[in-house]
């Protein structure tokens, strides 16, 4: 039987899939942040062994994982654009995914890419993933096939497949929103076909909205202010903040920060066009609830499909569409299998 995985790299946080029995599609994910090392460090300090792994990056490493957020400097660039996939920490990634997979070998690997970078990147990342991999403590992964799709795809085929309506979507027109970690993507497809002229994405995500909460604060209380975690929290929960141990109300700067969440809308508008063609409205992303009452006022007319685990949408998708695509080629196998014995 042939192994199918999927990876989804994000700006934010790195989803995989762990294992798959049946129907049962288990998914993993840490966050994107990779931290370079000179040797294995994930052995010392105290309280044992951190749930990363170091992995190998010629004669350095770099250590990735759940608990990535222990191994940090204080001091950290960001990685943005469309250079990402060609850093070395975006491969680290990749194979930090691969490693908790716990397979050796996998027959099709899927993968995604924002969709303003689909079209120009799809081969490069394809290229990246495939082949024989280390991913640390000794381990090698080998890729034997790899296949990009633009992220919000997968959201659609997860939607189709949790409401059953595969052969029905088909014959339809639907609009996939996926708000991310930094862009905010959108897909326009007829059947599970993109279209690529009414598809795109902009740098405009949560974090960009989580920065601005934080600039402001810092100005409020005089002091540098970067728990972007913690913003975030307080945003999704509707509560304060707690700061020097005392509540401290973020609703000031609400208004200021949902400024990005009607530019994103507002670009994605401008793409599309008329609305009225769609079928299915599917939102989904990690950033999803906190952009929902925007985009509902955009497409007033249209129920917004959500998925349970926004989170997992996208890769548990490219997991779906690899499984056909094996079931489909071993099918067109076997009918060849019959031709040839005519």
């Amino acid at each position: 039987m042939s192994i199918v995985r999927a990876i989804d790299v994000g700006y934010g946080i790195t989803k995989y899939i762990r294992r798959v029995d049946g129907d049962c599609i288990e998914c993993g994910s840490f966050l994107s942040m990779a931290e370079f090392c000179s040797s294995d460090t994930t052995m010392q300090g105290l309280g044992g062994r951190r749930d990363t792994v170091a992995v190998p990056m010629g004669p350095h490493f770099y250590e990735v994982g759940p608990d990535i957020e222990l191994a940090l400097e204080p001091w950290r660039s960001t990685l943005k654009g469309e250079d990402f996939i060609t850093t070395p920490e975006y491969l680290a990634l990749m194979r930090g995914a691969l490693y908790y997979m716990n397979v050796e070998v996998i027959d099709l690997l899927v993968v995604g890419l924002p969709v303003a970078y689909f079209a120009d990147k799809k081969d490069s990342l394809v290229k990246l993933a495939e082949g024989e991999h280390s991913v640390g403590r000794g381990r090698k992964v080998l890729v034997k096939r790899a296949l990009a799709v633009a992220q919000p795809q997968g959201a659609l085929v997860t939607y189709a497949a949790q409401q059953g309506v595969l052969d029905q979507i088909q014959h339809q027109d639907s609009l996939i929103i996926d708000v991310g970690t930094r862009t905010f993507d959108w897909v326009s497809t007829r059947g599970m076909r993109l279209l690529i002229r009414k598809s795109h994405s902009v740098d405009r995500g949560i974090n960009n909205m989580l920065r601005i909460i934080a600039r402001e604060i810092s100005r409020d209380i005089g002091a540098d202010y970067q728990h972007l975690d913690a913003i975030d929290l307080a945003l999704r929960k509707e509560r304060p903040l707690t700061l020097y141990g005392k509540p401290y109300s973020i609703e000031k700067f609400k208004p200021l920060a949902m400024t990005v969440a009607h530019q994103a809308v507002g670009a994605m508008l401008s793409q599309i066009g008329d609305t009225q063609r769609f079928d299915n409205v599917v939102l989904t992303g990690g950033g999803a609830q906190i952009f929902k009452k925007y985009i509902k006022e955009a497409l007033p007319r249209h129920s917004l499909l959500e998925l349970a685990e926004p989170l997992y949408a996208n890769v548990r998708g490219f997991q779906l569409a690899g499984q056909g695509r094996v079931e489909a080629e071993a099918g067109l196998d076997a009918v060849a299998q019959v031709e040839q014995r005519r």
